[in-house]
């Protein structure tokens, strides 16, 4: 068994944390929602109200990280702002902030839920060799975190850079559906489904893949166009409406280290 402390059980975080529990393992999870403790409480899971500001860490974080081996940072940066430079360095602060309690605790690995987004919108075949080159504040931030953590010396850092996240009740079709004139209709897609999320975690924690990095997005990649038109036909909704305007888009994230490093294969039944 090992105990793993899961900071932010929200969309993917929950659903980690059951699955988890379920293969024997100890989970302390977090949320920033009083209302969902009881949540947090009824699936197992040892429950903590922790919030991380820019200038300080909830006082019960020693506790919620207290006898776990492992920390899996599972919380987006949220950097949404009319004016982003009032946000610049904040969710970076916030784990600069987290960093001296996980030194102090025995939490020698930390696995770090990142994105693809750390690589930009380059037009090429994205792999880990790749240098990243965010453009938006979320990937810039994203980075800087990333690399705070690599560098850190008191536990190994695992980054796993997951594309777009989709699941049962989460699809973009559903705000996709009916828009008019939508860019990048031949840009290829690049997602990965929650429950292959769960797994490829699952695996980086059972094998011991601990500092690496890991791009995880499905080996599958049709047009916007293509792809979104179909799921809408097969929810039922109105049809996308897409811009015959050529995209300059033509990045593809390569999950190919995931399935060698890890002998992983993607479910893609669900996509």
């Amino acid at each position: 068994m090992t105990k793993i402390s899961i900071l932010g059980c929200g969309w993917l975080g929950l659903p980690l944390a059951k699955r988890l529990i379920e293969k024997g393992n100890s989970v302390n999870g977090s949320t920033t929602s009083e209302n969902k403790l009881p949540i947090l409480k009824d699936a197992g899971i040892n429950p903590f109200l922790v919030t991380l500001e820019s200038e300080s860490v909830s006082e019960n974080i020693n506790a919620f990280l207290a006898e776990s081996e492992v920390l899996i940072i599972d919380i987006p940066p949220k950097l949404r702002a009319v004016n982003p430079d009032s946000e610049k360095k904040v969710f970076v602060e916030k784990i600069k902030n987290l960093i001296p309690f996980v030194e102090k605790s025995s939490v020698k690995k930390v696995l770090f839920i990142s994105s693809t987004s750390v690589y930009g919108d380059e037009n090429d075949l994205i792999t880990e060799e790749t240098t990243p080159n965010p453009e938006t504040e979320s990937g810039k931030q994203l980075l800087l975190a990333e690399e705070m953590l690599q560098k850190n010396q008191n536990f190994k850092t695992t980054i796993l850079r997951f594309g777009g996240l989709i699941g049962k009740d989460r699809h973009p079709v559903t705000s996709l559906s009916g828009k008019e004139n939508l860019a990048n209709a031949d840009a290829p897609v690049n997602l990965i489904h929650q429950n292959d999320c769960i797994n490829i975690i699952e695996e980086i924690i059972n094998q011991s893949k601990w500092n690496e990095v890991f791009n995880a997005s499905a080996p599958f990649h049709p047009t916007r166009k293509d792809y979104y038109t179909e799921k809408a036909k097969e929810q039922n909704l109105i049809l996308p409406n897409f811009s015959a305007e050529k995209s300059n888009s033509r990045k593809v994230i390569s999950s190919k280290k995931i399935e060698t490093v890890l002998d992983y294969q993607f479910k893609l039944e669900n996509y």
